[in-house]
């Protein structure tokens, strides 16, 4: 097969700028995207196929619309300048080329990649913050899907491709719905078109996705379906969905890995290890808000408040060092154990955390982070520098808390004072004021 655009070719953009096309990284049903050199920079470029261009009359207006909008985040790999070619017809851009390690959530899905939960809500957490970004300029993706994400499967760092799609919210002049299985039934029945709220369940349905390696729809019904080609999804995606962890309605219920991958065995596992209040969002997305876009849509800030305190819910088992969560509700009782790991089976004891004044709840591991929105209530959710860290000390089996910001701390009822780099042996019951919270440790 042919490519649109031949290596060494030399395409123009409205830069001002020669770019030069150097290989074909891959090809799709809009086009093909390339590795370019852009003033000694590499950088991709994407040339669309004219039949595409012809289907999408609002393409380029929507185009030049972009370049000159700033990136929401960095996540987002932007357009940034259109390019032509005197040669050939048609147009495509430039964007920022995806840097190397990153792979698809599409291999997350398929499990050929296995993360820890604490990557997975990071990436839980950077897509949550990404789309929140997006939508309050104004603009809505359209089409959220496995397709168009890439994470770093050491930091959980995520990346967002396909933002030519990206439209003001609102608008009726995109070329895509989306993707069938991250639609949102609205937009399935043809009863919508793609809009922040849509956004909202589709971030939904792929968070659910990378969390459980499965489908919220795919249940049982899957077995009554001969061949799951494009009707037999839309159906279940749009005119007859279920959930398949609806506590009201078992008609689509996952089902054990005897009878079906497909039908939800993974999920059945991973459901019954987060906490829930993370499955609390996930019923609440795929029951109400199958049926009610405005009430039922969990939004973008909720699930990143989310992802923050599933990532801060961690703790390791002492007998196999598999990664459990305190459930925070669950923990409300007096006998404060849970029931066993979901790797080992065996018994575990509530963990060493910090409870702080602001409501969150943080497992104190041998290599626990705090940063600053930890410490102070005012300030927003930032990973970049931690400001107090946990240090084991093994010949007393004790944990030792540092700091590491450029703030004095104070030890309540007591003279003491720990200043920046000074560290605190911890106890239980031991209080800790940091300026604008009061934390308390339970050990």
């Amino acid at each position: 097969m042919s490519q649109l655009l031949s290596p060494q070719q030399c395409i123009q953009t409205t830069m001002g700028l020669p770019c030069q096309v150097e290989e074909l990284l891959g090809s799709g049903t809009q086009g093909e995207v390339y590795r370019a050199k852009l003033s000694d920079q590499s950088i991709a470029l994407k040339w669309f196929h004219s039949y595409y261009i012809h289907e999408d009359a609002g393409l380029l207006e929507r185009l030049t619309e972009l370049v000159h909008l700033e990136a929401p985040t960095d996540q987002f790999l932007w357009p940034f300048a259109i390019v032509t070619s005197p040669e050939i017809p048609g147009f495509g851009y430039v964007m920022r080329l995806r840097e190397a390690g990153y792979l698809s959530t599409v291999d997350l899905v398929k499990r050929k990649v296995k993360l820890s939960f604490r990557v997975l809500s990071t990436i839980g957490l950077e897509l949550a913050d990404s789309f929140l970004q997006l939508h309050t300029r104004g603009l809505c993706y359209r089409d959220i899907s496995l397709n168009n994400v890439y994470f770093h499967p050491q930091s959980g760092h995520v990346l967002i491709g396909d933002n030519d799609n990206v439209t003001i919210d609102g608008s009726t002049s995109g070329g895509v719905l989306g993707t069938p299985d991250f639609m949102a039934p609205e937009v399935v029945r043809r009863e919508a078109l793609p809009s922040k709220e849509t956004d909202r369940y589709s971030l939904a349905v792929l968070l659910f996705c990378l969390l459980h390696n499965h489908h919220p729809l795919y249940g049982k019904k899957v077995l009554d379906i001969s061949c799951l080609d494009l009707p037999a999804r839309m159906r279940l995606c749009g005119t007859d969905p279920v959930f398949i962890f609806d506590p009201n309605n078992p008609s689509n219920a996952a089902l054990p890995e005897s009878h079906s991958i497909e039908a939800g065995a993974n999920a059945i596992e991973f459901w019954s290890i987060y906490p829930q209040f993370l499955k609390n969002l996930f019923i609440q997305s795929f029951t109400v808000g199958l049926r009610d876009p405005k009430a039922g849509r969990v939004l973008e800030s909720i699930w990143r408040s989310t992802m923050v305190k599933l990532r801060d819910s961690i703790f390791h088992c002492p007998h196999c060092e598999a990664e459990n969560f305190y459930d925070i509700e669950t923990f409300r009782s007096a006998i404060e154990t849970v029931k066993q790991c979901w790797r080992c089976k065996q018994p575990l004891q509530a963990p060493a955390r910090m409870r702080i004044d602001s409501g969150m709840m943080v497992m104190l591991n041998i290599d626990t982070l705090l940063y600053p929105h930890h410490l102070d209530r005012d300030r927003p959710y930032d990973f970049s520098q931690p400001t107090a860290r946990i240090i084991p000390r093994f010949d007393r089996n004790q944990l030792i808390l540092q700091n590491l910001s450029n703030q004095s701390w104070k030890v309540v009822g007591t003279p003491q004072e720990i200043l920046p780099r000074q560290v605190l042996p911890l106890e239980s019951g031991l209080k800790i004021h940091f300026g604008n919270t009061l934390g308390e440790i339970r050990l």
